[in-house]
C-alpha cells in the first residue's frame, strides 16, 4: 500500500521529537535509495552534491528544476520520507526561497535545507537581516502547506576564514527565532562545540559527518538529534569503482569481483520490494 506524503511527513516529524538520535543517509539515485531503505535507515535525504555527481556536475551545478526532479526521483524510489538539499533555495530573494519550498512539496518532499551562503566567493554569506528573512519566508510557505513540512535552516560561516562558533550561534538563534524547525551548522564535529551549540538552542540539531567526527553514539550523547553524510555515499561508490577500474587497466585482473559478489548479494533483495 502507497504511503500518503502526509504520513510520510508525520513519521518524519516525529523522528525529530523522539528520544533516540536517527541516522538520514543521503542517497543519490534510485538504487542507492532503495538499498539504503532495505537497510533500515527511517527517513532519507538528497545532498546537493551527490545529486550533482549523478549528473556529471559539481556541487551547486544544478537548476531548481533539475535538483526538484532528482528529489522527485528519490521520492518515488521509497516509502521513506524525504528531505531535500536545496542549496540557497536557488534565489536570493525571500519570494523565491518560498516558492522553492512550496516546489519542493508538490515533488513529494516532507522536508528540505535552506542555507545562508550566497555562490559569491566575495561575500560568501548572507548579511543577517536577509539570511533571517530568507528563512522565515521559506517557514511561512512551510507552514502553509497541508501537512507538516520541516524546514531546516543551515548557518555556513564556519566554512569559511575568519569564523568563530559565537557567530554560528548568534545566527542559529536567529533562524530559530524565525521559525525553522532544524538547525544545522556543517562544520561544528569538535564535542565541546557541538555541546555549547545544542545547550544554546531550542531546535533538533543535524550534524553532518566527515572526517574526525564522532560517532553516531557519541554524538547521540551529547544531544544531536539527526545525523547525515552528505556526498560520502555517493563519494565512496564511486571511490570503489576507480579502484575496481585502475585494477582492471593497470594489471588486468579481477580481485573486485570478489567484493563486487558480495555487494550484490547485499544488494539484490532491495530490489524486489515493488
Amino acid at each position: 500500500m502507497t504511503i500518503t506524503q502526509e504520513e510520510r511527513a508525520t513519521r518524519f516529524r516525529s523522528l525529530h521529537g523522539g528520544p533516540a538520535t536517527f541516522v538520514i543517509p543521503n542517497p543519490w539515485d534510485i538504487a542507492s535509495s532503495k538499498m539504503l531503505a532495505g537497510l533500515g535507515f527511517q527517513a532519507l535525504a538528497t545532498s546537493s552534491a551527490a545529486a550533482a555527481v549523478a549528473i556529471g556536475r559539481r556541487d551547486g551545478g544544478l537548476t531548481r528544476e533539475q535538483a526538484l526532479e532528482h528529489a522527485r526521483m528519490i521520492v518515488a524510489a521509497t516509502d521513506l520520507p524525504v528531505s531535500a538539499d536545496l542549496e540557497k533555495g536557488f534565489g536570493d530573494a525571500p519570494e523565491v526561497v518560498a516558492e522553492t519550498v512550496r516546489l519542493a512539496a508538490t515533488v513529494g518532499l516532507v522536508g528540505c535545507t535552506i542555507e545562508d551562503t550566497t555562490g559569491n566567493p566575495e561575500r560568501p554569506l548572507y548579511d543577517e537581516v536577509l539570511a533571517v528573512e530568507r528563512i522565515a519566508a521559506a517557514v511561512e510557505a512551510a507552514r502553509a502547506l497541508p501537512f507538516p513540512f520541516m524546514l531546516t535552516a543551515r548557518a555556513h560561516n564556519l566554512l569559511f576564514p575568519n569564523a568563530s562558533l559565537d557567530q554560528t550561534i548568534h545566527r542559529l538563534l536567529a533562524f530559530e527565532k524565525a521559525g525553522a524547525d532544524v538547525l544545522f551548522a556543517p562544520g561544528v564535529i569538535v564535542p565541546d562545540d557541538l555541546r555549547r551549540l545544542i545547550l544554546e538552542v531550542d531546535r533538533p540539531v543535524n550534524v553532518v559527518a566527515r572526517p574526525g567526527c564522532p560517532t553516531v553514539p557519541e554524538l547521540a550523547e551529547l544531544g544531536v538529534r539527526r545525523v547525515s553524510v552528505g556526498a560520502w555515499f555517493a563519494f565512496a561508490a564511486l571511490g570503489e569503482l576507480v579502484e575496481a577500474a585502475t585494477e582492471l587497466r593497470d594489471h588486468g585482473t579481477f580481485g573486485y569481483l570478489d567484493k563486487a559478489g558480495i555487494g550484490a548479494r547485499t544488494a539484490l533483495p532491495a530490489f524486489n520490494t515493488d
